[in-house]
């Protein structure tokens, strides 16, 4: 990551590889950035702050650049912990410092910190812009990606976005990677359910001549911003972006998971592009993905307890609060006395928009029989 994004705009984010899980529950294996930056003008502009465990990383590295300057203000897009919990911090180090924000910013700041910073807040409105000198912020409010204050900000002088969380992908910079896989997940993990605010932001953002785009998480997107802007258009209105099939499969003693695999095979025979995911093994946020990444998915499930395994059942919750809609799907199901999976998936799947369920409904009773593998096959042949 090129600490000068500008000859005015300057980098000063910190890499995050303590954290093992994001937000708690999000896996994190290449870890993730924090995204803070600086405007140098007339009056010199820090762009959020980051998580509080790296607030003197961060602290150092702004007066590193400001060399003996003192910021005008802080500007806050994002009340989430990760981006403000060194807000205080950085108030009493800078006690000259403004905080720009919009209404429900320094409700949430008061509501976090027990100080709504009364003599020292710049609160602005939607489409509002402050001027820096050379360099103008106009914000955009963007409500609910994902959290109410949110807002973005335009610099009208060099054409940047500063998007907040949108346009953030898990990964630190430190470490190399596609941007689009972690993109993905981070997008439909955190922001997904919001798909229609996030069409909003991107009319919006539509009007706007837009050179560089400076996220609070990953690396600064500034070539080929519309594929970037394209990924965010599908994803944001639930379009597969492929043709292919993820397969879900929870198993407890693996002939679940091995009719998973027989029709992963007959998949790959016939051409087709598929995922299989383990989510006993792998974190439900990848398969999470891989159901919204592709236009067809199977949920291959043990019975357990007259109820789904519960890890299947977390993944159709998943599914559900994040809108999964108009995908084809088809189940798999076992249990060597009383087989309820599939019963139990499709009253699930059906309170989803636009799911069709495929035929046969294939029923393992313990392990595969001949007939299963018939059926696996007509899966595999209504999936293709």
């Amino acid at each position: 990551m090129k600490m000068e994004i500008t000859k005015d705009v300057r980098y000063i984010g910190v890499n995050d590889h303590k954290t093992v899980n994001f937000e708690n529950q999000y896996p994190i294996p290449q870890g993730i950035s924090y995204n803070s930056y600086i405007i140098f003008d007339e009056k010199t502009t820090l762009m959020d702050s980051v998580e509080s465990a790296f607030a003197e990383q961060w602290l150092a590295q702004a007066e590193e650049a400001l060399q003996g300057k003192q910021p005008d203000y802080l500007v806050t897009l994002h009340m989430e912990p990760d981006h403000a919990s060194s807000i205080v911090a950085a108030m009493e180090r800078f006690p000259q410092m403004k905080v720009v924000g919009n209404a429900r910013t320094f409700q949430m700041i008061e509501n976090f910190y027990a100080n709504s910073y009364a003599e020292r807040r710049i609160e602005v409105k939607d489409g509002e812009e402050l001027s820096l000198g050379n360099h103008s912020l106009k914000f955009i409010f963007a409500p609910m990606i994902h959290w109410p204050e949110v807002m973005v900000a335009y610099e009208t002088t060099e054409k940047i976005l500063f998007s907040a969380d949108a346009f953030g992908t898990f990964g630190a910079l430190d470490v190399e990677q596609e941007w689009e896989a972690e993109a993905r997940r981070y997008y439909y993990n955190i922001v997904g359910k919001y798909g229609a605010n996030v069409q909003t932001l991107l009319k919006k953002a539509a009007t706007l001549e837009i050179e560089k785009i400076c996220a609070l998480h990953g690396p600064v997107l500034s070539e080929n911003l519309d594929y970037y802007i394209g990924k965010y258009q599908q994803w944001s209105t639930y379009q597969a972006e492929e043709q292919g099939v993820a397969i879900v499969t929870a198993s407890i003693y693996g002939n679940t998971l091995q009719a998973a695999k027989q029709l992963e095979q007959e998949l790959r025979h016939k051409g087709v592009k598929c995922a299989l995911i383990d989510i006993t093994k792998q974190d439900v946020s990848y398969a999470l993905a891989e159901c919204f990444r592709y236009d067809k998915a199977v949920f291959a499930c043990s019975t357990y307890d007259a109820a789904l395994f519960p890890v299947m059942d977390f993944m159709l919750m998943r599914l559900a609060s994040k809108n999964y809609q108009s995908r084809k799907v088809a189940l798999i199901e076992n249990g060597s006395w009383a087989p309820m999976a599939a019963k139990l998936m499709r009253a699930k799947l059906e309170t989803m928009k636009a799911i069709e369920i495929v035929e046969p409904v294939v029923t393992i009773r313990s392990a595969m029989s001949e007939k299963n593998r018939e059926e696996i096959a007509q899966i595999a042949e209504a999936l293709r």
